[in-house]
């Protein structure tokens, strides 16, 4: 279910399979008319179709193409933008000092969300480790005196992690993140994403939320059905990795259970879930499994190996995601990144 609209004069407009109408688009038509430039996502629109309107059975047809055929133009010859988003993680206020003050963390998070204003991308999703110390006022506080600096028209997606949950969730510590954030598993649209947040706690330690992570695992199954019936491009965003670089990894920290984990990539694969984005590692890592990617960013606070503390833009280019790690010291001057002309 989608229009394609290519920039050049070359090719054919078609309503499922019907009569040329314009070069290089095409177009099949559902509930909703969903429309796109084909060499890259862009400011997708959408045309909602009357309750009961059917094509097939209307005289209307000719008006359907007509509006697609203005509504793609519009769009598309307008020179818009690329699609990106921007992944932070980790910014976890307190780390630093251990929970005696989060001066540095400020520094970070001031910083990443002036950059983030800076690039606009379509939305921020901060995966997880929000704060250093599950339900500390102060730095729950901090954390969202900072965020209310963002653009408001940048969607803010913020993600449950371990340190905001307990490593050993609660129903009274989940109950504390749904009370200062809102829930901690969620679904959202943006252009061509169908965005499913997860709490990845409920599936690395259940034991104490058993019925809480039971809910989440059938709403996951539910929501994914949704997501491949309504057509988008599905990412899942979670606070710990499924793994790191293997699918078939043993047990560790900053992984998921094996048994968990091949439950849920089982789900992901028939649903045609391409990229999981994560984070808890506190590094950058990247891992496959078949055509699923799994993407794990480096932190926006304090790093514990190699790569600085940053953030991660990912564009979404031809139904695909290309996305690139950036160190605080070299953000670049935009997403995607242009050449510099000598």
């Amino acid at each position: 279910m989608g229009m394609e609209i290519d920039e050049g004069d070359r090719g054919k407009f078609a309503v499922d399979g019907g009569a040329d109408v314009h070069p290089n688009i095409t177009i099949s038509i559902g509930r909703v008319l969903q429309f796109r430039c084909s060499e890259r996502f862009v400011k997708w629109g959408k045309l909602k179709l009357a309750p009961g309107f059917s094509p097939a059975r209307s005289g209307r047809i000719n008006d359907m193409k007509n509006t697609a055929l203005l509504l793609g133009l519009a769009i598309c010859l307008q020179g818009a933008d690329p699609f990106f988003f921007m992944q932070a993680t980790d910014p976890q206020f307190g780390m630093y000092s251990a929970d005696k003050d989060f001066v540095q963390e400020t520094a970070n998070w001031e910083f990443a969300i002036a950059n983030v204003n800076r690039l606009h991308p379509a939305f921020l999703v901060v995966t997880g480790d929000l704060t250093n110390k599950a339900g500390d006022a102060a730095q729950i506080a901090e954390y969202r005196r900072i965020n209310a600096k963002l653009d408001r028209s940048i969607p803010l997606y913020s993600v449950a992690g371990n340190h905001d949950v307990g490593n050993d969730p609660t129903p009274e510590s989940l109950a504390a993140y749904r009370a200062a954030y809102g829930p901690d598993y969620y679904a959202f649209r943006s252009g061509p994403i169908y965005g499913i947040v997860l709490d990845s706690s409920l599936f690395k330690a259940p034991a104490k939320v058993a019925d809480e992570a039971a809910k989440q695992e059938k709403w996951l199954a539910e929501e994914l059905a949704k997501a491949q019936a309504a057509g988008g491009l599905i990412v899942v965003f979670q606070h710990i990795p499924w793994f790191l670089e293997n699918a078939g990894e043993a047990d560790q920290y900053f992984n998921i259970p094996i048994e968990t984990r091949r439950r849920a990539l089982t789900l992901f694969h028939r649903y045609g879930v391409r990229y999981v984005f994560a984070g808890h590692y506190h590094r950058n890592a990247f891992g496959r499994d078949g055509n699923l990617e799994m993407i794990t960013s480096g932190p926006a606070g304090m790093p514990i190996g190699p790569d600085p503390s940053g953030l991660r833009g990912a564009e979404v280019k031809d139904e695909a995601i290309v996305s690139k790690y950036y160190g605080y010291g070299s953000m670049p001057s935009s997403i995607p990144e242009k050449a510099v002309q000598p």
